[in-house]
């Protein structure tokens, strides 16, 4: 059983949604963490939270969209806090539409932060993980991941081919002492990007709270699982996987099972509801740009 106390952590996407939550979940085993988000408020507040956990935290504004720019970001988190030993790759971005109406800047938004991303910071991290012989890399994914999701194909393309890369990686991986684990929740009530368009999810596809996502991380780090689907309770959980080895043999039967839940009638919804967020007051979703080098916090 691997001991997360005293291990440093990358984690992105660390700002808001299931991240705060993953973060709190760290803070409890005593890690210390480096929160990676754009949003400098939303690290401040997790940051506070961490801290009166008991664990250790450092913030640093960063969007890791840029791709280009993460060897700055890795440098620096070198300097502060020396080599990572966990990546956790938790930053997301999810758009409902038709596939024809994407822009080619919004697919390439949506690849780029769900799987460039993750790629990049794990081929950056991984020559001093393979010297230290030891490591993880937690890929957050999802269901739609293993399951093409209407009206969100790009979404979904994202997540497959997250975990196609971590199983290959995974199987590369293997005897060096570095591990590689693959999250994937469902529909999540309560916070991140499915919560945010205030459309409920099909009763009968099951719910996740954030928080059982941050436990399953937890566990999957401490147990070196491969993959952990995170949906609702065990019985649930147990249903999901078998109906998609189901679908692996008969796909038109998974299709007939998405219509019949109602899923492609909820992401359309989720597109008009989308829309609507979009048009409201930015209130507090004000995103801070900071460059890298300035706003960087340590908290003991």
């Amino acid at each position: 059983m691997t001991i997360i106390a005293g291990q440093t952590v990358l984690l992105t996407g660390a700002s808001r949604g299931i991240g705060t939550f993953i973060a709190r979940a760290l803070a409890k085993e005593k890690a210390t963490i480096v929160g990676v988000s754009r949003s400098q408020e939303g690290l401040d507040k997790v940051s506070a939270e961490v801290k009166a956990l008991g664990g250790k935290w450092i913030s640093i504004p960063f969007d890791i969209s840029k791709v280009e720019d993460l060897p700055i970001l890795i440098q620096q988190i070198n300097q502060l806090v020396g080599s990572i030993d966990i990546l956790i790759n938790n930053a997301g971005l999810e758009i409902y539409k038709k596939f024809q109406d994407y822009s080619i800047a919004e697919m390439q938004s949506v690849l780029t932060v769900n799987l460039m991303s993750a790629m990049e910071l794990c081929r950056l991290l991984l020559p001093t993980m393979l010297r230290q012989r030891r490591g993880h890399i937690v890929n957050i994914a999802s269901l739609a991941g293993k399951k093409g999701s209407p009206y969100d194909s790009i979404y979904s393309a994202s997540k497959a081919g997250l975990l196609m890369w971590g199983d290959s990686l995974r199987q590369e991986l293997a005897d060096t002492g570095v591990k590689v684990s693959a999250i994937c929740p469902g529909y999540i009530s309560g916070e991140g990007m499915f919560a945010d368009t205030g459309i409920p999810s099909p009763r009968l596809a099951g719910i996740s709270t954030p928080a059982d996502v941050a436990n399953a991380v937890i566990r999957a780090i401490q147990q070196n699982q491969v993959e952990a689907i995170v949906n609702q309770d065990p019985v649930t959980a147990g249903m999901t996987k078998l109906l998609m080895a189901l679908w692996q043999i008969f796909p038109r039967f998974g299709d007939t099972v998405y219509q019949w839940m109602g899923v492609a009638k909820l992401n359309q919804l989720r597109i008009e509801n989308q829309m609507q967020i979009a048009l409201r007051p930015s209130d507090n979703r004000s995103i801070v740009t900071a460059k890298l080098d300035a706003r960087i916090k340590l908290t003991e």
